[in-house]
């Protein structure tokens, strides 16, 4: 849940390439909408963010109309507020992190979304790996797992979260979800003073993790679990999101 990132593309806007929606996941999205949201895509694909057609693809399928909340310019690239001091990533932040873990999360895999918020990247992970794979978002506000789930429902991943590929669990996203571990790509959506050991532990031997870190100053660092288990970590970018904290203190 990203505050502002530090790219100086500043006002990406628009989206996406044609992508056939299997016939389980198909539902209906006014024609206002897909124009909308691909344009965003297409935005997003001229100033080189979206380098991948299935990245483009997965974000053409998943309306961020139907996750950004009422009264807002839900096609605008800029991260807005959902309520709770959360909010939703600017999409040239979602299509950064998609880049970053595609490789990640192909048919089959398991995936991680902590701090998922309005649903809107996990339901995108969850088209990426496929009713074979398993997505499970993490949450910590109950009211924020009561609307990513609504949401997801109306968007194309609905047929996932029905058949139990894809969850929204009510936990504290710094302990990760460990029941469903490893996992091939874990993504983190509010910034952590430092990477939770909890977190590593969970990425599977050959897997990622995209995590930003610090406190006012902040970078996205990209975790890179070698299958040896060690661990390589690099900073991909300078950004600013929320803190990863407690329930409480979040609220407060």
């Amino acid at each position: 849940m990203e505050v502002s990132s530090y790219m100086g593309l500043a006002t990406l806007i628009f989206v996406i390439t044609m992508f056939v929606v299997p016939q389980h996941s198909q539902h209906f999205r006014s024609r206002g909408s897909v124009d909308k949201n691909k344009a965003l895509v297409e935005h997003l694909q001229y100033y080189g963010i979206i380098k991948s057609g299935k990245v483009a693809e997965v974000m053409d399928v998943i309306d961020r109309g139907e996750f950004a909340p009422s009264g807002y310019p839900a096609y605008d690239d800029s991260p807005m507020p959902i309520g709770y001091n959360a909010t939703i990533s600017a999409p040239h932040m979602h299509a950064t992190c998609l880049q970053l873990l595609e490789e990640h999360l192909q048919p089959g895999m398991r995936a991680l979304d902590v701090g998922s918020g309005t649903g809107y990247l996990t339901a995108c992970f969850a088209i990426m790996v496929g009713a074979q794979g398993l997505v499970v978002g993490v949450e910590h506000i109950p009211q924020l797992v009561a609307l990513s789930i609504e949401n997801i429902n109306k968007s194309s991943a609905a047929a996932f979260l029905k058949e139990g590929s894809l969850s929204i669990k009510l936990a504290d996203g710094q302990l990760g979800w460990p029941e469903s571990a490893p996992y091939d790509a874990i993504h983190v959506g509010a910034a952590a003073r430092e990477i939770p050991q909890s977190l590593i532990d969970q990425l599977k031997p050959g897997g990622r993790m995209v995590i930003p870190v610090g406190d006012f100053f902040q970078d996205l660092k990209v975790v890179d679990k070698n299958l040896d288990g060690s661990v390589s970590i690099r900073s991909e970018m300078s950004v600013r999101y929320v803190p990863l904290t407690s329930r409480e203190a979040q609220l407060s």
